[in-house]
Order: C-alpha cells, then structure tokens, then sequence
C-alpha cells in the first residue's frame, strides 16, 4: 500500500535539509537498506536507506530543493505495486497534485511578497500572475547572484524555480554578448584598457561549505585563541609503527599514533578534556577526538570515542572506517558531535608547520606537520635525527596556558618514549 516518505530528522537541531540526490529513479523498485535519497544538511551529506523493500512511486520534490523536516518528498509504494492515477493517489495520502504544490519553506526565511501582475510586461521576460514559486535555497543563490527570482523561469514541479534555474542564470550571465564590429574612425588619443577580471567560474556555495565559514568565522571571532609549539623527535615512533605494521590486521599510521598520544596526554592532564559551555566549564571522563578528513565537498571531522580505551590498531580501523564514509557521504550527523579536540594533519602534503583554527565548541586543535630530517643536539653531540612539528591551538576560556603547556609535554614525551602507546 502507497504511504509518504517525509523528509527525516537527519540532524538533531536541524528544522530544514536540502534534497541533495534522488538514489533511485521513479518507478523503480528498491531492497531493505538502499539508499534511496541523500539529504545535506549544515554537517553532512547522508544517505537515507529505506526501511524495507519497495518501489518509488513519485517523487515530489527534485534535488536542490530546501525541505522543513517532516514534509513529504515522496510516495513509496509495496514491490510490484503501479502508481496508477498519480493525482487520486496524492489526494488520497492528503497531498496535492504535483502541479499544484506549494513551495517548501525554510522557518527563517520570510515569505516573499506576492508578485503584482504589470500592465504591460517587459518584452522577453515571462508573464507571471500570482505567487512566483521558488525554492528557498534558489532564492537565496538569486539574492546573492544579484538576480530577480521574478525574471527566472522554473523548470521545477509545476514551475517552480529551484537551484538549477539560478545556477543557469549565473552561467548565461558570464557569456558575454557579441559586440559589433567597430566603424573605422580617426585616430584618436588611446586610453587604458580597463583591467581584465580573466576567465573565471562561480560555484555556489553549498551548505556544508556555508556551515564551514560560518562555524569557523564565528570561532576566530569569539574563540580567544593561544598557540603553542613543539617539536617532536620520531624515530622511535616511526620504528615502533614499523614493528606493528608487521603483526597488526590493519594498517597503522604515524596519525593513529599520533591520536593514541592524544589520549594519552588527556589521561595525564584531565583539564584539557573541557569545553567551555556559557555558564561552567565541562570537563569530560572519556576521551573523544576529533579526526580531520577531507572530502570533494569539505572538511568534516568525525569523532573517535573512547580512544582511552583502544588499541593503536582498532584507532587505525576505526579511522579509516570513517575515512571510507566521509569520502562516500555516509556519515550521520551524530559521528560529527562531540570531543574536546581535533587532529589535523597536513604531513602528508609536505606541510611543515601550520596553525588551525580550533572547532567550536571544542576547547584546542592539534595540527601536525611533516616528519623531516633535522639536525639535532644528543649528549652534546650534533646528530640527524627525524622530527616533526606541532602547533597546540587553545581556546583560553576554559584552559589556561599552564595547563596547555603540561599538556603539551606530556604528548611530547608519549611521542618520544612510544611505548607507553601500546602498553
């Protein structure tokens, strides 16, 4: 029997999502866990799978379209079952027809006012009467393109302007009109060209990407921030990661290593496993970090729990498990919440030292740098040794530069002497 897909809670404290994806055609059937749609939201792309087999019967709602929770996105059917009459289908599960659809709308955006229809319409431009329907996310990217939503025309459900029509109005825009070609004239006294901009191409943003500026704004503008440096020697880690490579089921990096004697470090100086809430400091028993992972969309940065409590090896899986996810869009909001601490590492880029920005309402982030040949001083002797840089970025609200500092040593001296890592 016919029944409604509503746009799930994929977020907490998210009141809207945008469909980003339909995974499965109308009119196609589907199995228990496929994914049938991939829904942004301000942390992630997921994939939402469907809770037994079945077929989509209608969609009614195409990708870009900005969605309030709870609000049907489709109609999904028993396998084998026809969608038959579409419209005495939807008037019977309570929604009208497609045709008719009013436009989803995001709680704090206010409605637009109701377009007036003109006299005399401008040559070329569609004639409207009524409400102009568009997608709050297309009207948005209209707002910030500079582009009338009035003068756009729809190519959504019963004419409705979503994301695509925007992004072809940008496009159309760059395209620059022919120019006539020039009259012969006098000479005459040649002026400066003006300043050409070059060939460029505008992405709009996306939500993730927005969440990212704004969450990371908000942290350098509020956040007081207090760095602090270290240089780790690391040839006994590098061997250490050689010998365990050679028994481990999964492959360890010099990263999992260094996530262990994070957690280490947190043992050792409890202070620094706070977060700074309005009205106290919240300390946490667990340690739970935060890995940063890039993706084709942006930065995301899962949550390890418990990594007290884990071997080297079951961080390495665990790690690249996330990796897996992240890079497919299968994270759940939920494996972005948490922790008190982020690992960033640009190693592998050859990066020596950078400092990064700390991820609220987290209280430090730890960025790692390259291992390199350095010459250092052993029993007054000058030697070549392996090292490799950190910068301890802290929000000084619930963590002193004391505690910082102890902190610090104490993940330098568990990087140092690895033992300790897997004891």
């Amino acid at each position: 029997m016919a029944e409604l897909f509503r746009m799930p809670a994929v977020a907490a404290d998210a009141a809207t999502a945008v469909l980003s994806a339909w995974q499965v055609a109308e009119g196609a059937s589907f199995t228990k866990d496929d994914a049938l749609v991939s829904i942004e939201t301000d942390k992630a792309e997921v994939d939402v799978a469907a809770e037994q087999d079945g077929v989509l019967l209608k969609t009614l709602y195409e990708a870009g379209v900005e969605i309030e929770v709870g609000d049907p996105i489709a109609v999904l059917g028993a396998v084998g079952e026809q969608a038959g009459d579409l419209d005495a289908l939807l008037a019977g599960l309570g929604v009208v027809a497609p045709g008719e659809a009013p436009k989803a709308v995001r709680r704090d955006v206010p409605e637009e006012p109701v377009a007036q229809p003109a006299a005399a319409p401008a040559s070329g431009a569609p004639e409207r009467g009524g409400r102009v329907f568009s997608s709050p996310l297309a009207r948005r990217l209209a707002r910030e393109a500079g582009l009338d939503i009035e003068a756009l025309t729809g190519t959504g459900p019963g004419g409705r302007i979503v994301r695509r029509d925007v992004d072809a109005a940008v496009a159309a825009r760059r395209t620059p009109e022919p120019q006539p070609a020039p009259t012969p004239a006098a000479a005459v006294p040649r002026t400066a060209a003006p300043a050409d901009t070059g060939a460029h191409e505008d992405i709009p943003h996306s939500r993730m990407r927005r969440a990212i500026a704004r969450r990371l704004t908000e942290s350098k503008q509020h956040t007081p921030h207090f760095y602090l440096r270290a240089t780790c020697a690391v040839d006994e880690l590098l061997a250490l990661r050689q010998r365990i490579n050679a028994v481990s089921p999964v492959k360890v990096s010099v990263n999992d290593l260094l996530i262990k004697a994070v957690a280490t470090a947190h043992t050792q100086v409890p202070e620094m496993n706070a977060v700074w809430q309005p009205d106290a400091v919240r300390r946490f028993s667990a340690v739970d970090v935060s890995v940063a992972i890039a993706t084709g969309t942006g930065l995301v940065t899962p949550v390890l729990r418990g990594i007290e409590n884990l071997s080297v090896s079951e961080i390495a899986a665990r790690t690249r498990a996330y990796a897996e996810q992240a890079r497919a869009g299968a994270l759940h909001p939920a494996d972005l919440e948490g922790g008190s601490i982020t690992v960033s590492n640009l190693g592998m880029y050859g990066v020596e030292e950078f400092a990064a920005i700390i991820n609220p309402p987290q209280a430090a982030i730890l960025a790692v740098g390259a291992a390199r040949d350095e010459a250092v001083v052993r029993d007054g002797a000058v030697t070549v040794a392996k090292v490799l840089g950190v910068v301890l970025s802290v929000d000084h609200r619930p963590v002193d530069g004391a505690v910082a500092a102890r902190w610090l040593a104490a993940f330098t001296e568990a990087v140092e002497n690895p033992v300790r890592l897997v004891v």
